[in-house]
């Protein structure tokens, strides 16, 4: 099987980085509950020269302050249309569906997931969503699934070794 040229990679929040749950408190908006291990997935990505971007339908500014965290810059949030988001960024970019991959979780996000080079999803998302997602993560989301589709797809580029190795001989 031939490698993949994956330039960007493009996430879902809820239900991907977090288990879709939200907790209400008296103000403000709803907190989230993130897992660190994605913060793995995003450094390992970067080290690579893979841009990891974010398109939320959510716009609940803990998304912007976690991914300014994680150097994350493309972050796109109150999004109705995911896929024509992505090809705005696409474009800009000079990509081709096939050097974009996806990991979403729900059905606004079965278009995109349709048209992209590596469509992935987790295992609790609807069925629907893993029929078009070609991979689904070994643990659901909000549990590190982040970290697992980038680690599934540096495997796939024949890099994660070599950046499992990389993060060693400088810690």
């Amino acid at each position: 099987m031939e490698s993949p040229d994956i330039r960007l990679v493009l996430t879902d929040i809820d239900g991907v980085w977090t288990d879709g749950g939200l907790y209400y408190i008296n103000e403000g908006p709803p907190a989230k509950k993130f897992h660190t291990y994605d913060s793995f997935g995003v450094l390992a990505l970067h080290m690579n020269g893979i841009e990891v971007g974010i398109l939320t339908g959510d716009d609940n500014p803990v998304v912007h302050a976690r991914a300014e965290r994680l150097g994350i810059a493309l972050v796109r949030t109150g999004v109705r249309n995911k896929l024509a988001v992505a090809d705005e960024l696409r474009l800009e970019r000079g990509l081709t569906w096939s050097q974009i991959a996806y990991i979403g979780d729900d059905v606004m996000d079965v278009n995109l997931l349709e048209v992209v080079g590596w469509p992935a999803t987790v295992p609790n998302a609807p069925r629907y969503v893993q029929n078009v997602a070609r991979r689904v993560t070994s643990v659901g989301g909000g549990e590190g699934a982040f970290r697992a589709f980038s680690e599934d797809l540096l495997t796939s580029l024949g890099l994660l070794e070599k950046t499992i190795t990389r993060i060693r001989e400088t810690s």
